[in-house]
């Protein structure tokens, strides 16, 4: 049987560790004090902020109706053909976008913090 060093102990405290921060750096995070902008027709009709849970119902050539819960957003039902907007889910992470060509709805995710990935140039 094999007995544990001094050393072995250390390195096996080093491997937890930098296991815990791997785990912790990649968690998904929440954007604090995001919010959601709603266009239709390329023109911006109304700002959502992703703290006051709600529906709202936008007309046009469909009906979308747009739920805002947990901080995520998603367009939960609609008549207009094929229903891919209400298939993208809920969305929550600056960047993000859902789209319903047929009623020319796009809802956009802009995040509070300042959370750039990269410059260029």
């Amino acid at each position: 049987m094999h007995k544990f060093k001094p050393g072995d102990f250390i390195a096996i405290a080093a491997v937890l560790l930098l296991a815990a921060v791997v785990f912790l750096l990649f968690l998904p995070r929440q954007d604090a004090g995001g919010h959601a902008e709603i266009y239709q027709n390329g023109q911006l009709i109304r700002t959502l902020s992703l703290a006051d849970d709600g529906q709202w119902v936008i007309e046009g050539a469909y009906r979308n109706i747009i739920t805002v819960s947990g901080g995520k957003i998603a367009i939960t039902d609609s008549d207009c053909p094929g229903e891919d907007c209400v298939h993208s889910g809920w969305i929550h992470t600056g960047g993000r976008s859902i789209v319903c060509l047929p009623n020319g709805v796009e809802i956009r995710i802009v995040s509070d913090a300042d959370d750039v990935d990269f410059v260029v140039g």
